[in-house]
């Protein structure tokens, strides 16, 4: 049987000094009625293959090469006016931020109402009831009362529903899908998962799915195809390729996987020593007032009456949803922000409303490291300057003694000395936070707290930082406060786990005993929601995904 979308021998260009070459004769087969999973780390050239299907392929970039065929119809090399015909009608995108694909100042029943239009001879109330019709179909609840909806009043999930509903509400044959969950919680992550499937089975929708994450693939695909540096690697029956990889790279990415299914080894070790509390949190609120259309003044609170305790020697993770507050407490326990209500010690000592020289010394003792290293780093020093500074505004060393310090620094991060002269964008991902964690050792901190200090990095890149911290922990007795949404990540790291939701502290538990009976239905959810990277367990696991369906 010939494939509904056939890709052969593409090649993508990116022309300039260097010629890049962001896609090197990729070839893959999509058979009717298939879900692909196209999984590979940044740069592998996933999303641009799937942009080349449309297209879309961003200047100066174009196709140097190579056949795509949809329904065995030749597309490159037709006009914007052709494709602009076959897009959204015989085949289809959904972007993995619906918030760039939707206008921000146009109801989203417009905007679909137009996108039917497009496409379909038909007039206005007989578009509206296929907008309405598609948006049933992909779960969104009440959905002719949504179609005057703004983007912004509809919460993340929901955004991403409109956005399928755009996709399908023409009938497209193929749906092709860039990461259309990693920027949503991983509740609602299952709900979206769970949709593609459905769509794939009952409506019979072709989908190619783009993802970084391995437990999403083997939860939801019939076939992985593995992309590095442009190229394909390995494509195979998905329970074949996890089970057994033909290409060691596609071994190390499994490898670097944290998997919540899976006890890790720092359980099995002797635990660390672990010592009084060093910062203790007692019924901490964080209110934030809001003004409201006419000038109506609410106050919300982003945490509200959390109490815990973080032990010298330990790693205690953080976890919630998005607005759960879990960054909100990280920032009060480095003191960032001043708590509405409530105490904070640390080592004893009231740090609530400390003066502006005890605050001083405080944040010597108590660093933070931030989820994105190029917006924490400034631009314009080098890896040298930005390592040294805190050691000079400390007088920790001087300016004679402080270069020789920051070399010892970057090797202690795994770094060679030699990037010192560097700027944060000479350098990569990882470099970079290598050099966010270096800047942070160098006032020798009692407690560091790491706010998603790998979520930007590739999988590979994030176990290699998971490794620094956990030989950092060890030989520097530091004390590190973890906030993360990845929970198999949390297992491997943490000691104790904390979970926030809606602002409160739902739970705190060890790290094992949490994982193995939670104590509440929340954490229990959250749990159930986690895809897992082995595709017998994972659809065993997610064939009815835990938790209630977005309702707002």
């Amino acid at each position: 049987m010939n494939p509904i979308l056939s890709i052969d021998g593409l090649e993508v260009e990116f022309p300039g000094a260097a010629g890049h070459r962001a896609v090197r004769g990729v070839s893959i087969d999509v058979a009717e009625g298939e879900l692909v999973g196209i999984v590979g780390e940044s740069g592998s050239g996933k999303s641009m293959t799937l942009s080349a299907c449309l297209g879309l392929v961003p200047p100066p970039g174009r196709v140097a090469g190579g056949s795509i065929r949809l329904q065995g119809e030749e597309l490159v090399g037709r006009s914007e006016q052709e494709l602009r015909r076959i897009r959204g009608s015989r085949i289809s995108m959904v972007l993995q931020d619906p918030m760039t694909s939707l206008h921000p100042s146009i109801p989203v029943g417009k905007q679909l109402v137009n996108v039917v239009r497009d496409h379909a001879e038909v007039d206005r109330d007989a578009a509206a009831a296929r907008v309405v019709e598609a948006l049933e179909m992909v779960g969104v609840p009440r959905a002719a009362e949504r179609l005057s909806a703004y983007p912004h009043q509809l919460s993340g999930g929901l955004r991403q529903r409109v956005m399928i509903a755009a996709a399908i509400v023409n009938r497209p044959r193929v749906l092709l899908a860039d990461e259309p969950t990693t920027a949503l919680d991983v509740t609602v992550q299952a709900q979206i998962l769970r949709l593609l499937r459905e769509l794939n089975r009952d409506a019979g929708i072709t989908v190619v799915l783009v993802t970084h994450n391995f437990g999403v693939v083997a939860g939801l695909c019939d076939r992985t195809v593995v992309m590095r540096g442009g190229t394909v690697l390995e494509d195979g029956p998905t329970e074949r390729v996890f089970r057994a990889p033909e290409h060691a790279y596609t071994q190390a990415l499994l490898d670097a996987v944290p998997r919540i299914d899976v006890v890790p080894e720092r359980a099995t070790r002797p635990p660390a020593p672990v010592g009084e509390p060093i910062l203790e949190a007692s019924g901490l609120t964080r209110s934030f007032r809001s003004t409201q259309l006419f000038g109506a003044r609410t106050t919300v609170d982003a945490m509200r009456d959390v109490s815990l305790d973080v032990r010298r020697g330990e790693t205690l993770g953080l976890v919630g949803e998005s607005g759960a507050g879990k960054t909100t407490l990280a920032r009060t326990l480095v003191r960032l922000q001043e708590p509405t209500s409530g105490t904070l010690l640390f080592d004893g000592r009231d740090v609530t409303h400390a003066s502006d020289k005890a605050l001083r010394d405080f944040r010597r003792r108590v660093q933070m490291i931030f989820q994105d290293p190029y917006s924490s780093l400034d631009p314009r020093w080098t890896v040298e300057r930005i390592v040294a500074e805190p050691l000079l505004f400390h007088g920790l060393r001087d300016r004679g003694a402080a270069p020789g310090r920051v070399a010892e620094l970057l090797e202690l991060v795994g770094l060679s000395p030699r990037l010192r002269d560097r700027l944060p964008r000479q350098l990569s991902g990882g470099e970079r936070q290598r050099v966010a964690i270096a800047r942070a050792l160098a006032v020798e901190p009692d407690v560091v707290v790491a706010d998603e200090p790998v979520s930007a990095l590739d999988v590979s890149i994030q176990a290699q930082i998971v490794t620094l911290f956990d030989e950092l922990q060890r030989s520097l007795n530091l004390t590190l406060v973890l906030v993360a949404h990845d929970l198999g990540l949390v297992r491997a790291m943490c000691d104790r786990v904390a979970v926030m939701r809606a602002g409160e502290l739902v739970e705190l538990s060890a790290t094992e005993a949490l994982f193995a009976a939670p104590a509440h239905p929340y954490t229990r959810t959250l749990l159930d929601s986690v895809p897992v990277p082995d595709p017998q367990l994972a659809r065993t696991v997610h064939a009815t995904p835990q938790g209630s369906e977005e309702r707002a």
